[in-house]
């Protein structure tokens, strides 16, 4: 399937191809428990201890989930999305992976029709298979050159490098590599890896956070930062971190 054709790909026909797979099999039940109110936020205490109590992931059982609940079908065969709807989740850190999937189960994350379709499929995952799915994508190379178009800033705010190395103490911005790393590898908890970054989804990210659409992040670190940035801003950290040499992810 080309590019052209795979940008079209809908979310219903996705979930069309998911229950052909059989596995949609039990979702009712499985889903019973999430689809109230979100869960309570998070802190960065009852993170670190929902982390904790994952099992450890192994990658090449990863890969197996991966090909059972057809994650390439939007996130590629190793990790690298085939379309601008999705993010990249090769080289990402597991640990982040992982909180996602499990603020997917939650309905923390429910921004859109995307995090609908993720609930969808977190639900049915067990404990081990989040840690092994996790594990198998922080084991592939992060992107390089994915050919995603990048957006173009207008100029307004400071450069991706500033806000990258430097943040903006007038405005109380950290340097985004105090939390995600200097080459972008990511850090502690729910810092991600950003090195390689499919730029569209990049900026997508951090305007649901200004808009308060995504609230997940346990210290409101991000939204608070989306807030002060400018739309230039967003752009060219977008391009900034597609474009970025990747350094490896770490658990």
């Amino acid at each position: 399937m080309g590019m052209k054709a795979m940008k079209t790909l809908h979310l219903p026909l996705m979930a069309l191809l998911l229950a052909a797979a059989g596995l949609f099999n039990g979702v009712a039940s499985a889903a019973g428990h999430g689809a109230g109110a979100p869960a309570p936020a998070w802190t960065p205490a009852t993170l670190r201890q929902a982390l904790e109590k994952l099992p450890a992931g192994d990658a090449a059982r990863g890969q197996k989930v991966h090909e059972q609940f057809m994650c390439a079908s939007c996130h590629g065969e190793q990790g690298v999305a085939p379309t601008l709807n999705w993010p990249h989740l090769a080289g990402q850190k597991a640990a982040y992976t992982a909180k996602m999937m499990l603020d997917y189960q939650s309905r923390l994350r429910s921004e859109n029709r995307g995090a609908a379709l993720m609930h969808d499929i977190a639900v049915m995952m067990t404990a081990q298979q989040i840690a092994d799915v996790s594990a198998f994508y922080a084991m592939q190379p992060a992107p390089r050159d994915d050919g995603t178009p990048r957006p173009v800033g207008q100029g307004k705010g400071l450069t991706a490098e500033q806000l990258v190395r430097k943040g903006d103490p007038f405005r109380l911005l950290t340097p985004c590599a105090s939390c995600h790393g200097v080459k972008g590898q990511g850090g502690k908890l729910e810092a991600s890896a950003l090195a390689g970054q499919n730029p569209l989804y990049f900026t997508r990210t951090l305007l649901h956070y200004q808009s308060g659409a995504r609230a997940n992040d346990a210290a409101k670190g991000m939204s608070a930062f989306a807030k002060k940035l400018t739309r230039s801003e967003i752009d060219a950290l977008a391009t900034y971190y597609a474009d970025l040499p990747a350094g490896k992810a770490t658990p």
